[in-house]
């Protein structure tokens, strides 16, 4: 994770929450006020948060001193202590909810990822993401993946070329449009073409495309196309895989199956932030 990044990520986040002041802490403690705070895992999971925690309080104060207990993609159980924040009172009180926010969220998507990879229980076939990130917070969920046991796919738009079926349609067919990618990119940038017949698996092929997509196709359907692909050409399988049917994929033969829900339709996990003062 880029430190600079993140850094730069929660003085916006702050700004957002903060503005100028804090009203209610600061009518109702001095500015020197001195208290500790635990972050208490309320339902089992999946813990992400560990860079959010010692950049964020420090941010708002270089005094405020953090013990983590959990490290990212360590198990936690209801009712676990994962970290113990020192420091003022308005600075643990002005900056929980931000970082509890982002607790929640990612350690909710690590846990789903979890959950999907033990489900999936394969040796030769990852989970990975996709592009369906909340806007703004795409390099945590992304982090917040791989510590659930799952695999990134590109990052955005610039880190990899993916010839879906309205660029195929545009370009009028999938050779053309790997062909007008790879005089585009270059030598180190993939190319990933998305198919649903057994007709365009064999033209991505030939037009030598690096991986080929399964799209919204079934078990079934995903190991008729697979012997068509040679070995070396990266596999995916994506759309229309859910909890509930992916055990199915299992033995496919891809090499990875992505998951836009894991990202955006994770829960929250549930965590606490309980305060004392220091007398």
């Amino acid at each position: 994770m880029n430190q600079f990044k993140l850094q730069s990520m929660l003085r916006d986040f702050f700004k957002e929450d903060i503005g100028d002041r804090d009203l209610t802490s600061e009518a109702l403690f001095d500015k020197d006020a001195l208290g500790s705070g635990q972050f208490i895992a309320k339902e089992n999971g999946i813990f992400v948060g560990e860079a959010i925690l010692n950049e964020a309080f420090n941010l708002m104060d270089p005094g405020t001193s953090v013990t983590l207990n959990k490290k990212d993609g360590e198990p936690i159980e209801k009712g676990e202590t994962i970290a113990t924040v020192h420091g003022k009172m308005r600075v643990l009180l002005s900056g929980e909810r931000v970082v509890l926010n982002l607790l929640q969220r990612l350690s909710g998507i690590a846990t789903l990822t979890r959950k999907a990879v033990d489900l999936l229980d394969s040796d030769t076939t990852k989970i990975c993401d996709t592009r369906k990130t909340t806007p703004g917070l795409r390099m945590l969920e992304k982090h917040a993946v791989v510590c659930g046991g799952g695999s990134n796919h590109r990052y955005g738009l610039y880190d990899g070329v993916m010839i879906k079926d309205n660029h195929i349609e545009f370009a009028g067919s999938i050779t053309e449009a790997v062909h007008r990618a790879r005089q585009h990119i270059g030598h180190m940038v993939k190319i990933e073409v998305e198919t649903e017949t057994k007709e365009q698996v064999i033209e991505a092929v030939n037009a030598g495309a690096d991986i080929i997509m399964f799209d919204n196709r079934t078990p079934d359907e995903i190991q008729e196309f697979i012997p068509y692909v040679p070995a070396g050409i990266v596999t995916e399988a994506s759309g229309g895989i859910t909890l509930e049917n992916l055990a199915g994929f299992r033995n496919t033969g891809v090499d990875y199956i992505s998951l836009g829900f894991i990202t955006h339709s994770a829960r929250s996990l549930d965590i606490s932030f309980n305060v004392g003062m220091k007398k």
